[in-house]
């Protein structure tokens, strides 16, 4: 399966049982560059047979094939192997995630070299001991040991294409299990990549697979079948919630990583400088399309004149293109659907009353008027019970607060059914802290932004998700835990009498 590049038309095609397969229908799908509006490959449409063969594909690999039983020495080498080549090719992946995505080269760097680092990590973290013993009653040995939980299915986003699938894929396999993969279907180039080197390594086949196509048909699948153990999912929260009832029917276990409208909260006694430039990255970084996008910006009153106006100032001098540009600092939105999404909330926020501080249009000069570009936008005089203040907009908007103390603070912080993330900036430690302490949200920030690690889980509260991805809750999420009693002293009990 040999991927063209540069001005031909890339030709994808589905992974399932160790074969590269058309689909059922042989139907395609057309990929856009969102930077130039133009076609750059075509890629098999999945169908339920199509993931029904998947499914098969994987639960045969588990049930008989040799995957769950090698040693963990044996995974981890195959996930360091993936880690070599994705290094080997960083200059390849990164150029396709750029024409795929939209994001700039120098976010897409970050992710193909994250990515590799985090195949290494769960290679290295399956060696360490996991299973643990106990001292009971009677004469009996009691342990606890950790098992593979079976096929897992794995629906990603389109925001981070290969980053955010080896977050489950990694640990996924260094568990033990095999999986049924489904991509974003804007977004399949470089997942289809990661597959050619599974296939490049040796991986056995069935233990990996790769089925595209519409969540609703092929996400919906895998989230409905008997034969698949676990689903993890990345996405909006009414998909997550679509996904937890379709799971039901064999109480598979799900993992759920959903959105967010995260706070970043700015005291006056804050660096100020630092302050306001992690606040623009906080939002504007991925162009806001990150689920936990410091959307929120929350101003202590006696500065928030000064703040956004420095704020606007620099968000003007932002330098939008393709992403493929070195000097671009933001790229364009995914596709002409999200940038159609964005653009209706800014009109929305209009409409609610909310003033328009700084961009929030679509750029068409310089060639651009063929891509989905949207100039960063910043609303100012919001009232919390606002749409653009309660929902997930996923763009380069952010609405800006202010709050007279700590308790309104945490009060408006707290103030929506997300918990995903949030930030605090301040130079007294102790307030830091009590703040941080009593946000609702699973991964938080003091005098930084957006900085996520291997090591450190990676979860959200309330209506953000359930279970965690990366570090050691990452792993425990693809396995089972068993316990086992071993009788010591073999007579018989005695219970009954003769």
């Amino acid at each position: 399966m040999v991927m063209e590049l540069g001005h031909k038309i890339m030709k994808l095609s589905m992974y399932i049982g160790g074969e590269w397969v058309e689909g059922d229908t042989n139907q395609k799908r057309k990929i856009i560059n969102p930077a130039t509006g133009k076609w750059i490959a075509e890629a098999a449409e999945g169908t339920v047979t199509d993931a029904r063969l998947a499914i098969q594909a994987a639960r045969k690999a588990f049930d008989e094939g040799e995957w769950p039983n090698l040693s963990a020495e044996e995974r981890a080498s195959y996930l360091l192997k993936v880690a070599d080549k994705i290094d080997e090719r960083h200059d390849e992946l990164m150029a396709l995630e750029t024409i795929d995505n939209g994001k700039p080269l120098r976010e897409a760097g970050y992710d193909m070299s994250d990515a590799a680092a985090c195949f290494r990590y769960y290679a290295g973290l399956i060696l360490a001991p996991h299973g643990e013993t106990y001292t009971v009653p009677d004469n009996m040995q009691a342990m606890v040991v950790r098992e593979p939980i079976g096929v897992c299915g794995l629906i990603v986003p389109w925001n981070y294409p290969l980053l955010m699938s080896v977050w489950k894929i990694a640990p996924a396999l260094a568990a033990g299990n095999t999986i049924v993969y489904k991509p974003s279907e804007v977004t399949p180039v470089t997942p289809t990549k990661l597959f050619e080197i599974f296939e490049e390594v040796g991986l056995p086949k069935g233990v990996a697979n790769m089925v595209m196509g519409a969540g609703e048909v092929v996400g919906n699948e895998i989230a409905v079948s008997d034969d698949v153990d676990m689903v993890s999912f990345t996405g909006g929260t009414d998909t997550g919630r679509h996904i937890m009832k379709a799971a039901s029917g064999n109480m598979k276990k799900i993992s759920l990583e959903l959105g967010g409208k995260s706070p970043n909260i700015i005291f006056a006694d804050a660096d100020f400088e630092t302050a306001v430039d992690y606040a623009l990255f906080g939002i504007y970084c991925g162009s806001g399309q990150v689920c936990s996008a410091g959307s929120r910006i929350l101003v202590e009153e006696s500065i928030q004149d000064k703040f956004i106006a420095r704020f606007v100032e620099r968000a003007n001098k932002i330098k939008v293109g393709p992403g493929n540009d070195p000097e671009t600092e933001m790229g364009p939105l995914v596709s002409q659907e999200q940038m159609d999404k964005v653009l209706k909330y800014i009109q929305i926020g209009i409409e609610e009353g909310a003033k328009l501080a700084c961009g929030g249009y679509r750029l068409t000069e310089d060639g651009y008027d063929q891509g989905f570009f949207v100039a960063p936008a910043a609303f100012i005089d919001t009232k919390p019970d606002m749409r653009i203040v309660q929902e997930e907009i996923f763009g380069p908007v952010v609405v800006f607060q202010t709050f007279k103390d700590e308790a309104e603070a945490i009060q408006l912080a707290n103030d929506t059914k997300y918990g995903l993330a949030g930030g605090v900036f301040t130079q007294d430690a102790a307030k830091a802290m009590r703040v941080i302490k009593k946000i609702r949200a699973g991964i938080t920030w003091v005098n930084t932004y957006h900085g996520t690690y291997n090591e450190a889980p990676w979860h959200g509260y309330k209506q953000s998700g359930i279970g965690s991805s990366l570090g050691t809750y990452g792993l425990d999420e693809f396995l089972e835990t068993k316990q086992i009693n071993f009788n010591l002293n073999v007579e018989p009990i005695g219970w009954f009498a003769n």
